[in-house]
């Protein structure tokens, strides 16, 4: 993935499944899950079990996804994302620095920011969207559609409080795409194991959204 294709690939596929593992194993199972639900954007966040294993190989085994890194709070981390092969970056906060690298090495990263100044300094920074978060913490769905009036040219992609229920009003309101997590992976299905449900709750989104979608990405 490339940054002058990153704004129109995401604007098609519009759901991120974002996974936070304490184990390796089940962040493999829980990638494989939402990919066989029909979610094709996939962020491992760099907290999760062996983060850069997971991503070199969920990049071998999903070719029909993108495999991204998230809650990248250093360079040196983003450096190493890159390096297990992460195809987007993630961060919770503006860096400017963490900015200039992934530009230097033309790979899309998503700058994290709440208010209005937030936004603008990532965007002018070279963010390749911004990610308001947490969202739910200023008013949700409204919060993203106040926004459109001043900054309506700036790509966002809300998270922190986006669920199955309100995907498509956030999409509605303005947002390019949406990052989901606890809503995505219940804590019940995961300690059970129960994968199936997880793609049944990924394949009913996709579903839903499938009017807003035009076609899925493949590498």
């Amino acid at each position: 993935m490339r940054i002058e294709s990153w704004q129109s690939t995401i604007r098609q596929l519009q759901v991120i499944a974002v996974i936070r593992a304490s184990q390796f194993e089940l962040g493999l199972q829980m990638a494989r899950a939402v990919a066989l639900g029909g979610i094709h954007v996939i962020e491992i966040t760099w907290n999760s079990d062996r983060a850069p294993d997971l991503i070199y190989q969920l990049g071998c085994e999903l070719s029909s996804c993108m495999i991204g890194a998230g809650t990248l709070l250093t360079v040196e981390q983003q450096q190493q994302a890159i390096s297990a092969g992460a195809q987007f970056l993630f961060t919770p906060h503006v860096d400017a620095s963490q900015i200039q690298v992934a530009v230097e090495h033309n790979i899309p990263i998503v700058t994290g920011a709440l208010s209005p100044t937030e936004i603008v300094q990532a965007w002018q920074a070279g963010a390749a969207s911004v990610k308001v978060f947490p969202v739910q913490a200023l008013g949700g769905v409204g919060y993203i559609q106040s926004l459109q009036g001043p900054l309506g040219s700036i790509p966002l992609i809300p998270t922190g409080g986006v669920t199955l229920e309100n995907t498509q009003d956030f999409l509605q309101a303005g947002a390019i795409a949406v990052g989901l997590s606890s809503d995505l992976f219940p804590k019940q299905a995961v300690q059970q194991g129960d994968w199936a449900a997880i793609a049944n709750r990924a394949q009913a989104l996709m579903h839903r959204l499938q009017p807003l979608i035009p076609s899925p990405y493949s590498r």
